[in-house]
């Protein structure tokens, strides 16, 4: 529904307020600052995020295209443009604000045009590291690793409504796609079969190394939140920053999160395990959403509503099981997709 009065107000008075710098943050900093002094001054920002957002869609399809399953081959085109892709997303993604500053342009939309545009890369590009270290082989680990990602996400910005602050640890995004534009030239260099080789002594396959990595990163990552989260808002009586229940966005994702996990170990054909990325990119569409949801609850400082069209393919998913999957499955999941990005859905229209 649309913003009220107040809402509209409370939006034109927020102001953007993040704290800590994560390890590769400062050196690259510089890189940063000579590449926005290059940028033309008639450039928009929200054109450089955008851009930026073009840059991880594009090739992450590409390399969906070739490995729909993760668990096939890609050319070694697909993935070194995968890196490429990344990596100018990264760029772009951290001179946008500081072109917005630099122009005098800097405004709460743009805020939430910049945090609506990474809830999606932060979708395709999971996806498109799953696919790239062939995760494919186990169902399991897949599902972690690209559900954890739009999680922990989500849990960035919950933390925020909480406190107020965006923190951004030691070990935070910069570091994550540093480590997978690694994977992603090692996949160029030596193909995805190379995740399947056996390490030396530990007979561990080599995937196992990201693998342990990101779980360690999760862990931090995860602790840090809650930490926040759980210590209380700045709100009245430790409530967040709109008065609300500090537990109150758990909802939102955990049901995603639960609904995701049954549909995939309730289908009877395997949909996940035979689909991962098509299944992956609707829920992770939905996590957007109400990630952007939640975005505009804490600019706005207001309560986050649980209803919402966005879990209309997910209930569908659900339903079709429930009644022994009369449709075939497979179509509704593409149904799911297209209603959670349909233009009358999937908009940053202050729902």
């Amino acid at each position: 529904e649309p913003l009220s009065g107040a809402q509209l107000k409370r939006l034109e008075q927020h102001t953007y307020n993040a704290s800590g710098r994560s390890l590769l943050e400062p050196p690259l900093q510089y890189y940063w600052v000579w590449l926005v002094e290059r940028t033309p001054l008639w450039l928009a920002p929200n054109a450089i995020t955008l851009t930026g957002l073009v840059f991880t869609l594009v090739p992450s399809l590409i390399l969906m295209y070739y490995c729909p399953s993760a668990t096939e081959e890609a050319p070694p085109w697909v993935f070194l443009f995968c890196a490429i892709g990344l990596f100018i997303y990264q760029s772009l993604d951290a001179i946008d604000g500081k072109q917005a500053r630099r122009t005098n342009s800097s405004s709460p939309l743009g805020e939430l045009f910049d945090h609506g545009c990474d809830s999606i890369s932060i979708v395709f590009v999971g996806i498109a590291a799953c696919a790239t270290v062939r995760l494919g082989t186990n169902p399991d680990w897949l599902f972690f690793c690209s559900f954890t990602g739009i999680f922990l996400f989500y849990c960035a910005h919950w933390q925020t409504y909480v406190s107020g602050i965006l923190r951004f640890g030691k070990i935070d995004v910069t570091e994550s796609e540093i480590a997978i534009i690694i994977t992603f030239l090692l996949s160029s260099y030596g193909g995805t079969r190379i995740w399947d080789t056996k390490i030396p002594l530990l007979e561990l396959e080599l995937k196992t190394l990201p693998l342990a990595g990101f779980l360690g990163g999760t862990v931090l990552s995860t602790y840090n939140y809650f930490r926040v989260i759980l210590g209380g808002g700045v709100g009245k009586n430790g409530s967040t920053i709109a008065g609300t229940s500090v537990l109150s966005p758990g909802l939102h994702i955990g049901l995603i999160i639960t609904l995701a996990i049954m549909i995939y170990k309730k289908s009877p054909t395997q949909l996940f395990e035979n689909h991962p990325c098509l299944y992956a990119l609707t829920f992770g569409f939905v996590s957007a959403k109400i990630t952007q949801k939640l975005v505009v609850a804490h600019m706005t400082k207001s309560e986050i509503l649980l209803q919402d069209t966005a879990f209309i393919g997910p209930g569908l998913l659900f339903l079709n099981q429930y009644f022994s999957c009369f449709i075939d499955e497979y179509i509704v999941l593409w149904i799911a997709l297209v209603q959670v990005v349909s233009p009358l859905n999937h908009q940053y229209n202050m729902d």
